[in-house]
């Protein structure tokens, strides 16, 4: 994080925090940031590049849309384990898929329009890749706000 300027840690914190929501949202933070927005855009490719930012996107609440999710347990062996991530990674409804030193070690969560959906997805992603595949619909949404502090008050 040492390679971070003043200006990337206020990106950042803008990035999580106050991404603003107009026709131009990269002059806006270039505006707030006093810089151009060519400079906004090519540090945020940087940052892609670094792999400090994997995403900018919305979080949606899938529930309250009325989709359906499950996290997914995957059992698969492990000279497979990247072609498999790469089934799984390819379908929709999927946000992130990660490896697990466990049994099942292969882990992603999977929401559809419905469990009948989900469940045909899962049956035929089964088939395709030949894992075993535990479905855990969650029974109780607990969930935080995580956010990363980058930078102090006194370098805005």
């Amino acid at each position: 994080m040492s390679n971070l300027d003043r200006i990337d840690r206020v990106l950042l914190d803008c990035l999580q925090n106050s991404f603003p929501i107009s026709a131009t949202p990269y002059r806006d933070l270039a505006e707030q940031l006093g810089i151009t927005e060519d400079e906004v855009i090519a540090r945020v490719e940087a940052l892609k590049q670094k792999g400090i930012i994997r995403r900018i996107g919305a979080v949606l609440d899938a529930r309250a849309m009325g989709y359906y999710s499950t996290l997914v347990a995957c059992r698969v062996e492990t000279g497979d384990l990247e072609r498999v991530a790469a089934a799984v990674g390819a379908l929709a409804g999927v946000t992130h898929n990660y490896q697990r030193d466990h049994e099942y070690n292969l882990w992603f969560t999977l929401t559809a329009p419905s469990a009948e959906a989900v469940n045909r997805l899962l049956q035929q992603l089964q088939q395709q890749t030949g894992a075993t595949m535990v479905s855990m619909p969650a029974v109780s949404l607990y969930k935080i706000d995580a956010r990363f502090e980058m930078s102090d008050d006194s370098g805005r």
